[in-house]
């Protein structure tokens, strides 16, 4: 029977476990920046599904692109890959193509690092009226003005819009809500 952890629990399995190898990946891979979006991980946007431990004994990381065309899928999984070897740590990263990631998947923390970095953290839910290419009210990041307006529908990458503010007169990236 195949075991999975969702994360490190308090106080946390004793080390030399099958449960603290689960967790100590689990904290490995998570801790893996984006590459595109360094100031959040892998976990910070919910991009890191599970790690588990199936009837072979091998570990598993499931990861989820961001979305289908993302440059950055094989750089993640190869960087995860290398983290988990750097901490002694053999895996097996799988790709998860469904159910399809969401904004709304990115941690509070997340939304936070992304605000502090500049970037416009996804404004609602991606089941709400803030569709992919919906108009939003989009606060910025730096002086949280809401008067703001796109310049254009992508931004550094294709998961951002690009935005300027008319309080403060920075440019700066939305992370579509998606």
């Amino acid at each position: 029977m195949a075991t999975e952890t969702a994360g490190p629990t308090a106080p946390g399995p004793a080390e030399g476990t099958a449960d603290f190898e689960l967790a100590r990946a689990r904290e490995v891979a998570g801790n893996v920046p984006d590459p595109e979006v360094p100031c959040v991980t892998v976990a910070d946007l919910g991009i890191l599904r599970s790690v588990s431990r199936g009837e072979t004994g091998k570990i598993t990381v499931k990861l989820t692109p961001t979305y289908s065309g993302c440059p950055a899928v094989i750089a993640i999984e190869m960087a995860v890959d290398a983290a988990l070897l750097e901490a002694g740590i053999e895996a097996r990263i799988e790709r998860v193509i469904t159910p399809a990631w969401t904004t709304d998947w990115i941690t509070a923390e997340g939304r936070e690092k992304l605000r502090a970095y500049g970037i416009a953290p996804p404004a609602g839910s991606s089941g709400g009226r803030r569709a992919f290419f919906a108009d939003e009210e989009i606060a910025c990041p730096r002086c949280g003005s809401s008067d703001t307006a796109k310049v254009s529908e992508f931004g550094s990458t294709a998961c951002k819009a690009h935005y300027r503010c008319k309080s403060c007169a920075e440019p700066f990236d939305y992370f579509k809500c998606i």
